[in-house]
């Protein structure tokens, strides 16, 4: 991204202002929040194509997420390909198979029987796309120096926040699917190794049958996940 020594810092002017009256910051922050609120997690999907150009929009908002020094470490790989998207359903349901075997143990496999999820994940080859996120641990400058990311998990977190809005916004749905490890990923994707993959996001149309589970209605009111210290 950058050759040591050439960046230093310099001030720049706002250059954009979204500032508006108080009673419009209001409506706007409430109409935001109404459209969060429809965002559902589906494991349906309709094999109804969408568009790359949709999905390289998402992305390019997810890549202008705030991180840590300004490294942007993170990497989308976006996969509309049925045979690839075929064998990462296959290595992720390996996974998967191990996770429910006995690796998750008994406390983490009651937490999700009231989601409904198991070893098959068909979503990953009926999503007609596939955006696995990957954090960059180290990064090369363009003379290939290595440099130090910083704050990796919280910068890739944050950008992935942003993607999951962008797919939700542009009328689609999406499921965060975390198989872990990972690892299997990287050589199907041609990723290098100090790339970690964190997430897996089929992106598509909602199946007409698609369900959602009850127990996802259920959020925390906001009294018990925010509290006000004013002056």
């Amino acid at each position: 991204m950058y050759r040591k020594g050439e960046v230093t810092y310099q001030a720049l002017p706002l250059p954009d202002r979204v500032q508006v009256a108080p009673a419009q910051s209001l409506a706007q922050a409430e109409a935001f929040r109404d459209q969060m609120r429809k965002r559902h997690s589906v494991r349906r999907f309709s094999p109804d194509p969408v568009d790359e150009a949709v999905i390289r929009a998402c992305i390019e908002t997810a890549a202008g997420a705030p991180s840590g020094a300004n490294h942007q470490p993170w990497h989308f790989a976006a996969v509309s390909d049925a045979a690839l998207r075929a064998r990462i359903r296959e290595g992720a349901e390996a996974e998967e198979r191990a996770f429910y075997a006995g690796g998750a143990g008994d406390e983490w496999l009651a937490a999700l029987e009231p989601i409904g999820t198991g070893v098959d994940k068909p979503h990953l080859t009926e999503a007609p796309w596939l955006i696995v996120v990957f954090a960059e641990r180290y990064g090369f400058t363009e003379d290939g120096t290595r440099y130090k990311n910083y704050y990796v998990p919280e910068s890739v977190g944050i950008a992935t926040g942003f993607l999951i809005a962008a797919i939700h916004q542009a009328g689609l749905v999406t499921l965060p699917h975390t198989p872990n490890p990972m690892a299997f990923l990287n050589p199907l994707l041609n990723r290098p190794a100090h790339e970690k993959p964190m997430f897996i996001l089929p992106v598509g149309y909602p199946a007409a049958d698609a369900t959602v589970p009850a127990v996802a209605k259920r959020k925390k009111p906001l009294g018990r996940v925010m509290s006000l210290n004013g002056g």
